[in-house]
């Protein structure tokens, strides 16, 4: 069990949604802060709002996650300003629209190395002073799709795929070594974050109603609220749980895709349906 009260924790992603609820609910449990983001209006923004509610130290830095350099110097000034620092969740993360034909590497090489590198080099640099600490704990936040994948996701899908497989190999290895170093991956289903709105969209996605179209579907799914999330993490950092689950959408997923892990897609599909058409009446 990681204890929240008294520690100090870096998380990523913190200008908005679920990592900026992640610093809210974290301070208001005794939390120090070392808060990131590429946003630096979004970013002072979070910070202001811990600073107005909470007595915790909080430090902000801009950050690139996408570029090593800026996460070791992110660890390294989290560091020195939270020495006590114990908790890294590695949240920040974006969306591509269109199915393989129609992003181009290019595209697809931005959004891993966002999503999936982002989060490697975040725990390759925060690893070694995490072990020095007498208990500690990383999150790292893939996705429902993480879990399944649904066309026009294949981007997005094999960064959260990726950041499954990672986090539960490295935990396993944790664990083999005794380190102290706990290790928890989330999975997400629909929250109401920006996400996809912020999103790009393929080179090949010439037709603008696919975007309003992907925008309302995500926003019939979208049922969780950022802080619910954020407390559903900050319950599996103190419970020490290796899979973390958010909304009963991700459970369900998760359950379909045990029973029916080779052709889980033609139920969801329906069920996504129904959900556009619900959203729209």
């Amino acid at each position: 069990m990681t204890a929240i009260r008294g520690s100090a924790a870096a998380v990523t992603g913190a200008a908005s949604g679920i990592g900026r609820a992640l610093a809210l609910e974290l301070a208001a449990r005794g939390c120090d802060l070392a808060l990131a983001d590429r946003d630096e209006a979004g970013l002072q923004s979070t910070a202001a709002e811990v600073a107005k509610n909470y007595s915790q130290k909080v430090t902000t830095h801009r950050v690139d996650v996408s570029d090593p350099t800026d996460i070791a110097d992110f660890a390294q000034a989290a560091a020195s300003a939270h020495p006590g620092l114990n908790i890294v969740i590695n949240n920040a993360g974006v969306a591509l629209l269109g199915q393989f034909a129609e992003v181009d590497q290019a595209q697809m090489d931005w959004l891993m190395n966002i999503n999936f590198w982002g989060v490697v080099h975040s725990t390759r640099a925060f690893l070694p002073q995490l072990a020095r600490k007498p208990e500690a704990h990383i999150v790292n936040v893939s996705s429902v799709f993480g879990l399944v994948a649904p066309p026009g996701q294949t981007a997005y899908a094999a960064a959260k795929f990726a950041v499954r497989g990672f986090s539960e190999a490295l935990r396993h290895e944790l664990q083999m070594a005794k380190s102290p170093v706990r290790l928890s991956v989330v999975h997400p289903g629909g929250v109401s974050t920006n996400i996809v709105r912020n999103s790009r969209t393929g080179v090949g996605v010439t037709d603008n109603a696919r975007r309003v179209q992907s925008i309302e579907r995500f926003d019939a799914s979208a049922k969780t609220t950022p802080k619910a999330a954020a407390l559903r993490i900050i319950t599996g950092i103190e419970k020490n749980e290796p899979r973390i689950l958010i909304g009963n959408d991700a459970r369900f997923m998760d359950i379909l895709q045990r029973l029916r892990p080779a052709t889980y897609w033609t139920p969801l599909a329906r069920r996504f349906e129904k959900m556009a058409r619900q959203n729209k009446a």
